[in-house]
């Protein structure tokens, strides 16, 4: 496939699509292309035909709410085409809808022919990846029935079932096999002397498990109102910065994306609630640490996301061992998946727990929750929860046998478990990757302001002094061995990491960054670090490097050895406004809305780590979701560390 694929998103619903609307069904392609919901491949093909032909795109789709473009059958400079099409697409809940105008330009009455071939192959998400691994599905079988105004697709397996109806307005004239999975829906339309008609096709996926008693919306118009409707009440009420518009801009377009990217999840009690899912095309789901990190970020701004994220993953945390899912009693859930291979569990994702910082950072929003809102009914509700999770730390995490919370690499799931979860992140300065136990050093930095929030809110909701003094006891002593264990004095910074027999892992990296928002390092000691963040090496002009330049693990281009991630560069501004960098501050958040700016006020995931003086637009990641919640919030964070400077 050689257009680009255009990302509509609703919810836990997305389609992608390419520059004339179509969908092709290409697998292990960079990115996914079709109608997905809950992992599942509800159109693989979406193909439109004008006479037979594929029609030349005049307009191609634009990124937006909305898919629109402009279409003509081929021909000619010589023989202008005979009629012009206008198609537009929307995504609702567990919908997609599209319209197809077909306008004349001919003065006498003229006949088209037009074909849309549709399948749905229902694939799982992780089948499509580029790794190419294969899953076996026996018994697996696909059914197709034709209906009076569509046809439906269905499919099962076992006990798991799925299906996908297409219905038109007017009703196909016929549909026909095509010899593959695949049927052709066609229609021959009679247009009058520049007249025109329009056709509409909806379509319901309906994925296993859910019963819900949904209808298609009539048109994509409608779906713009109700999205309209939704982004408004999220963006309404927000203080944006009058004196820097760019950043306002940012933040509005980041409260729209947030608003599209809300996920049905579960509380504790079976109450429906709607959290960050962590971001489109692959990760349209519920990770702890992502939806943590965004809920933190939005917090002064839309509490409610931490309102309902907090219960989620209470409501999903650890009671038990089980060691394919590297669950522990008291963890927080990194990843939630509801797709086939997960139910049969194919791959360890459907609650998958092999995270070391989701837990820390779940203690931490809970503390930042009560304290900016006063909501100690939430804090009373959970603490059973919360004592769970510092349980976690202090047992299964490490924290008391090593002195620091400890991962070691997944066989079935995750090498790394930090937030640099790819399989070298987390590497000597000569790329070297460390084995064993690994110590990460962001995650002690969220472990120790976990643990004294954790004490405020024990004393001031709890009401329970002694433990909070046991909190607080923990907190001093794991800052006293992090200074001494972690603090590479030859580069007056910390380790990325400590391995398994406490060697410092010397890479220099942004992690120290999430130091300073933690407030783990002494003064000094922060200060230092973060103007050191602000050296040529570190800062590319878009952002902070994950991983200094110069360094022989360093790559422009590799997911964490070098491009710069808008919400890491989000903890470090608020980290250096915390320790009194404020010019270092506003520094890195120009840059990054400089960014954001530059595509349209909208953070990407990540963008690759080639500096400014050279390259004079942001490059862009080639792997990266192209609308994820941790970037969507980054510019709040950034209006929270800086104002409208």
């Amino acid at each position: 496939m050689t257009d680009r694929h255009h990302l509509l998103v609703h919810g836990a619903t997305f389609a992608a699509v390419g520059d004339r609307g179509d969908i092709s069904g290409v697998r292990g392609a960079g990115s996914p292309d079709g109608l997905f919901v809950r992992d599942a491949r509800h159109l693989s093909r979406w193909q439109l035909t004008v006479d037979g032909a594929v029609p030349e795109v005049l307009t191609p789709v634009a990124d937006g709410d909305a898919a629109r473009c402009v279409l003509v059958p081929r021909g000619g400079r010589q023989e202008p085409p005979a009629h012009t099409l206008f198609r537009e697409q929307a995504v609702g809940d567990s919908s997609f809808v599209e319209a197809l105008r077909v306008t004349s330009n001919r003065p006498a009455p003229t006949t088209v022919r037009l074909a849309i071939t549709a399948d749905a192959d229902f694939a799982d998400q992780f089948e499509l990846r580029s790794d190419h691994r294969t899953y076996v599905k026996a018994g697996a079988v696909r059914s197709r029935q034709v209906l009076d105004d569509g046809i439906e697709f269905t499919y099962r397996r076992a006990e798991w079932r799925s299906c996908t109806t297409i219905t038109a307005d007017p009703a196909p004239d016929a549909v026909e096999e095509t010899g593959t999975g695949a049927r052709r829906l066609v229609w021959v339309m009679d247009l009058e002397s520049h007249g025109t008609t329009e056709l509409v096709l909806r379509v319901m996926a309906r994925p296993h498990g859910d019963r819900r008693a949904l209808r298609v919306p009539r048109s994509p118009a409608a779906v713009n109102e109700q999205v309209l409707a939704l982004e408004g009440g999220f963006v309404e009420g927000v203080a944006f910065p009058t004196g820097w518009p760019e950043l306002a801009a940012a933040c509005a377009r980041g409260l729209s994306d947030l608003a599209a990217l809300q996920v049905p999840a579960t509380g504790p009690d079976g109450e429906e609630l709607r959290v960050p899912a962590a971001g489109a095309p692959w990760f349209l789901t519920l990770l702890g640490r992502d939806a943590l990190l965004t809920a933190l970020f939005a917090l002064p701004y839309r509490p409610q996301l931490a309102a309902a994220t907090l219960p989620a993953l209470a409501a999903t945390q650890a009671t038990g061992n089980r060691v394919s899912s590297v669950a522990q009693p008291g963890k927080i859930v990194h990843e939630v998946r509801h797709g086939e291979l997960a139910h049969f569990g194919q791959v360890p994702f459907g609650r998958y727990y092999g995270s070391v910082d989701a837990t820390p950072l779940f203690l931490i929003l809970l503390g930042a929750y009560v304290e900016g809102t006063g909501d100690t009914v939430l804090a009373r509700r959970l603490e059973a929860h919360a004592r769970a999770a510092i349980g976690w730390m202090l047992d299964h995490g490490g924290l008391t046998a090593r002195g620091y919370l400890v991962y070691r690499a997944d066989r079935g799931g995750l090498a790394n478990q930090n937030w640099k979860d790819s399989p070298g992140a987390i590497c000597w300065s000569d790329g070297t990757r460390p084995t064993g136990a690994v110590m990460a050093a962001g995650a002690q930095g969220y472990a120790y302001d976990a643990l004294r929030r954790t004490a405020w809110v024990a004393r001031t909701a709890w009401a329970d002094e002694t433990y909070a003094a046991l909190l607080e006891q923990a907190a001093a002593d794991l800052r006293d061995r992090f200074q001494r264990d972690f603090w590479m004095r030859e580069h007056s910074f910390p380790a990325l990491a400590l391995d398994g027999e406490g060697r410092q892992v010397d890479a220099l990296a942004s992690d120290a960054g999430h130091l300073l928002w933690s407030g783990l390092l002494d003064k000094e000691y922060g200060e230092v670090v973060g103007r050191r963040l602000l050296e040529p090496d570190f800062f590319s002009g878009w952002g902070v490097r994950t991983l200094a330049a110069g360094q022989p693990a360093y790559h422009p281009l590799s997911h964490h050895r070098g491009p710069v991630w808008p919400h890491d560069n989000a903890l470090i501004t608020l980290g250096l406004a915390r320790y009194g960098l404020h010019d270092e501050a506003r520094t890195v958040a120009h840059a990054l809305v400089d960014a954001a700016t530059a595509g349209g006020h909208r953070l990407p995931e990540v963008l690759a780590g080639y500096g400014r003086d050279t390259h004079p637009e942001p490059v862009p990641y080639p792997h990266a979701c192209i609308r994820e919640s941790r970037s969507a919030a980054a510019p709040l964070a950034l209006l929270t560390a800086v104002g409208g400077a």
